[in-house]
């Protein structure tokens, strides 16, 4: 029905997440449209963005400049690293402006069903890092699944030897959240981390 570019359009846009067939045979309609505005400009920031982004070789953030933008602020408190397993998470984080410290980007978390082992992630030169820089305390902000509790223990594991406190987020109810409609874990861990009113 389509011609092949637009067929190939539409499946390439079908992989990335948030899009399926549908969204991706809408997108690629509204580029069509208006290629000028819309295509070419798109095609050239990737292009560009392709071709100058990479891994921060301190911390794996992703920016243009290595090392990246928040390695080089000085103003953040470089005595906190907080661990990310994506550099989503550490995204997040920025956009919700709550550290000011620095990262690290793991790349993922340990899961013995996916293959993926300490070997796999990027935590050497974290337990580098803690040694050779000045670093009090190591945020391990990875995900209330069983890989990011399990990763988070091991890690708390190899940190521990260095004399650097490692300390967890909390998890448990959100703001504005009602008890009723949680999981049963979600409850346990916010009855686990209850602290004084």
């Amino acid at each position: 029905m389509n011609s092949p570019e637009i067929d190939r359009l539409i499946g390439l846009l079908a992989k990335l997440p948030g899009f399926g067939p549908r969204s991706a045979r809408r997108a690629v309609l509204r580029l069509l449209q208006h290629p000028q505005t819309r295509m070419l400009p798109l095609a050239a920031a990737l292009s560009e963005a392709a071709a100058a982004v990479a891994p921060c070789s301190l911390c794996g953030n992703l920016d243009s400049r290595d090392p990246c933008a928040i390695c080089n602020d000085p103003a953040r408190d470089r005595t906190l690293v907080c661990v990310v397993e994506g550099v989503g998470d550490l995204w997040a984080l920025e956009r919700a402006g709550v550290h000011r410290g620095l990262y690290h980007v793991l790349g993922g978390t340990l899961s013995a069903l996916g293959g993926v082992g300490p070997d796999d992630l990027n935590v050497r030169p974290l337990l580098t890092r803690v040694v050779e820089e000045p670093v009090a305390e190591v945020i391990l902000a990875l995900g209330a699944t069983v890989e990011g509790a399990s990763t988070a223990h091991w890690l708390a594991e190899r940190l521990q030897p260095s004399g650097v406190a490692v300390t967890r987020v909390g998890h448990g109810v959100p703001i504005g959240g009602a008890l009723d409609v949680l999981d049963d874990g979600t409850l346990g861990a916010a009855l686990k981390a209850r602290r004084p009113a």
